[in-house]
């Protein structure tokens, strides 16, 4: 085996284009709603404590987001059309998603045939902090995850419902964040994690806001410098993520009409930009 160090050069560059990216992309934030300053809701002492595992009915990454986002003025799990809102502002109806948004799929297609304007809030973890607990909460470790999130993660959720991606009632905020993550052992589940289960996650601060309104802000989303045509994989490399993630772009943005299928390379499905 080769005594050389091991070749970095080519993650480099996809990490200088991944802070690049999402430093453009963190321009659009909401007017009026500043993102930076407001601090969140997170008690960084609250993982000193024992973790109740299971017993809320409402994960503390998803109060922390709803108090976060929350105006005055706004109301509280509302009811309307007869689902429960997170968030109503006005004629806005806003849902903190924080998890699978397939589980979402009906009231958010319901809300917007019956015309109402809907907000999915969903975060994304730039940094993600591990904290692994035993029994009685008591902390065994803690360390910063290699992986980083990027705005792009959100189409591995969108799968669920693409074409709606562009809907003129929808829009989608996502909340670039810092977070911790409460992992209990249980043996006999999350084998890939060696029986480690995430049992909740925590708000440590929100660094930004990408919202996407419309199709130019979902067009943002693509990376300057492909060629055209392309496939998932080039996508992917652009974008300094897994070939999955490129996959999953590919098919929302394909689905909404954002990108047109031109033939394939191989087994590799080509792709150009829609005018």
């Amino acid at each position: 085996m080769s005594g050389h160090a091991p070749d970095t050069t080519r993650r480099q560059p996809a990490e200088r284009r991944r802070r690049a990216s999402l430093h453009l992309l963190c321009q659009n934030e909401l007017p009026g709603e500043p993102v930076s300053g407001r601090s969140a809701s997170y008690d960084p002492h609250m993982a000193e404590r024992a973790v109740s595992i299971g017993t809320l009915r409402e994960k503390p990454l998803h109060a922390s987001l709803k108090q976060w986002y929350a105006r005055p003025g706004d109301r509280m799990e509302s009811p309307v059309e007869g689902f429960v809102i997170d968030l109503v502002r006005d004629d806005l109806l806003i849902e903190i998603q924080t998890r699978s948004f397939s589980s979402m799929k009906r009231k958010v297609t319901s809300l917007l045939e019956l015309g109402h304007r809907v907000r999915i809030v969903h975060p994304i973890a730039i940094d993600r902090w591990i904290i692994k607990i035993d029994d009685t909460g008591t902390i065994l470790g803690r360390r910063r995850s290699p992986k980083h999130g990027h705005p792009t993660d959100v189409f591995a959720e969108l799968v669920s419902f693409p074409e709606l991606l562009v809907h003129p009632n929808l829009e989608i905020d996502l909340l670039l964040t810092n977070e911790d993550e409460i992992r209990h052992h249980t043996p006999d589940r999350a084998w890939r994690r060696k029986g480690w289960v995430v049992v909740e996650r925590h708000l440590l601060e929100v660094l930004g806001s990408v919202l996407l309104k419309n199709n130019s802000d979902v067009a943002a989303l693509i990376p300057d410098g492909l060629s055209d045509p392309f496939t998932t994989g080039e996508l992917a490399e652009r974008l300094g993520r897994p070939r999955r993630a490129g996959q999953q772009m590919a098919y929302c943005l394909a689905n909404a009409g954002l990108l047109n299928a031109a033939g394939k390379r191989g087994n590799s499905v080509l792709y150009t930009v829609a005018p």
